[in-house]
């Protein structure tokens, strides 16, 4: 379970340093953000597609392509620097380019370079605020991070920070005893024939990336739907009229796909 949402995951956090420090108190700042873009020179920024679903599995931002960047966010007195090529920085980037607001905690002792960046938390986001065992998550194509959604190491500690084109998915996490519930992902040709068959495969992931087939999933293309059986697949008919059309998929009780797009010709 990554750091940037979970109640459960912060409490296990936040316990582990109060050990490290001995048992001293802990100071956190809490407040919502002003982010402002930093300039960094000579580096290599990757442009990466990033949606937000809130509680109920409701989109409160569709996708949309933005930078990770590094940004610097106030918070409180502080101002705080976000490393670029991570989820905190695209999240913030969507939020310059008028996406939803939030509001983070400061669990370290942040400056305005990132050395600190991997323990700023997103605890509410677009007015959702954290709660009992739910709460905001982060994923990078499809799996959960292993560290803070601001940490200069990547969302798996191995240095590999966002690739260009990574989806990141900030989503409400509606926790259980196995973690949260999947998000789905969709699998289609590109293009199609007018009035043609489209077979789309559904595959829901875990927090660990461990995908399955997902039964139920509505699948739309243009005015036409279908529903996916047992296999995770189902096959709609394409628009009769050429053009560029969104695919997208969902199920009751699961993030929704990042829509992908088909061309029909």
């Amino acid at each position: 379970m990554s750091f940037s949402g979970s109640s459960r995951a912060l409490a296990a956090w936040s316990s582990a340093l109060l050990v490290a420090a001995g048992g001293a108190t802990f100071a956190s700042s809490t407040a919502a953000v002003a982010a402002r873009r930093v300039p960094v020179a000579g580096a290599s920024v990757a442009s990466v597609r990033i949606m937000v679903v809130g509680a109920g599995n409701v989109v409160l931002a569709p996708p949309r392509t933005v930078s990770s960047a590094a940004v610097s966010l106030r918070v409180g007195r502080r101002t705080c620097g976000v490393a670029g090529g991570t989820p905190l920085a695209a999240l913030a980037q969507l939020h310059l380019t008028g996406g939803p607001g939030f509001a983070i905690r400061d669990y370290g002792r942040c400056t305005s370079g990132t050395g600190a960046s991997g323990q700023l938390f997103v605890y509410s986001l677009d007015g959702e605020t954290n709660h009992g065992q739910n709460g905001w998550e982060y994923k990078v194509n499809s799996r959960s991070g292993t560290t803070g959604a601001g940490d200069s190491t990547g969302a798996q500690g191995d240095g590999r920070l966002l690739a260009p084109g990574a989806q990141v998915l900030w989503f409400w996490c509606q926790a259980f005893a196995g973690g949260c519930q999947r998000n789905l992902a969709l699998s289609a040709a590109g293009s199609v024939s007018r009035a043609g068959a489209l077979r789309v495969r559904v595959t829901g992931y875990d927090n660990y990336g461990r995908g399955t087939a997902m039964a139920g999933a509505r699948v739309t293309l243009g005015g036409a739907s279908a529903i996916t059986g047992g296999s995770g697949v189902a096959t709609l008919r394409a628009p009769t009229r050429a053009g560029s059309y969104a695919l997208s998929a969902a199920r009751s009780g699961s993030v929704p796909a990042f829509p992908q797009t088909v061309i029909v010709r």
